[in-house]
């Protein structure tokens, strides 16, 4: 196995192994960030269980976990992230929305979807920056404050999971570049690169 980023290959368990099958199950390829995540296969498991229980709170489908991940990675400036999600939001919506996203311009998007991602992108921007103004945008879009809470959580949770990857080196997998649709590649102009080969 080639190894992950800037660390090391991990010892190889059955703990990994199911991470890799998953993937393989899922996408047709190991990806970067399970290569990487194999040093702690029950730390990611327990990550996106919490994040899971965030989704379940708010109802979200694919297309509304696509706007909240791709504003908050876009924010963050991780071209993995948006590459993965700005790809499912293209399918779940269309090639423009998800570009619009990715880009910050929201085109496409109901009042209430484009409150989720301008929360994304605050939280992602600067917590401490946020205001009570900002909060009442969201009531007004019609979430309650628990699901203004679950939101709040769900970003937290996928920022963790950015950090760990973007900071470890993890480049996005080389499948991306015929996975990915050429509209959402080409708004992604920030984060480390595309590999160049694929694992």
């Amino acid at each position: 196995m080639t190894a992950p980023g800037f660390l090391d290959v991990p010892e190889h368990t059955s703990e990994a192994q199911q991470l890799f099958d998953d993937d393989l199950d899922e996408v047709g390829f190991v990806m970067n960030v399970s290569r990487l995540w194999a040093y702690q296969p029950a730390t990611m498991a327990g990550l996106f269980d919490l994040i899971r229980t965030q989704i379940g709170v708010l109802d979200l489908d694919v297309r509304q976990r696509g706007i909240v991940i791709a504003a908050c990675a876009s924010t963050l400036g991780d071209s993995y992230c948006a590459l993965a999600w700005g790809a499912k939001l293209a399918e779940a919506a269309d090639e423009p929305t998800a570009s619009g996203v990715l880009r910050g311009t929201d085109a496409g998007l109901s009042d209430r979807e484009r409150a989720m991602a301008g929360w994304a992108r605050a939280v992602a921007r600067d917590p401490n920056a946020t205001t009570a103004a900002d909060v009442q945008a969201l009531r007004d879009a019609g979430f309650g404050d628990e699901q203004i809470f679950a939101i709040t959580v769900f970003v937290a949770l996928r920022l963790a999971f950015s950090t760990v990857n973007d900071a470890l080196g993890a480049l996005p997998d080389a499948q991306f570049r015929t996975l990915v649709p050429a509209g959402v590649i080409d708004a992604i102009t920030y984060g480390r690169p595309i590999d160049h080969f694929a694992m």
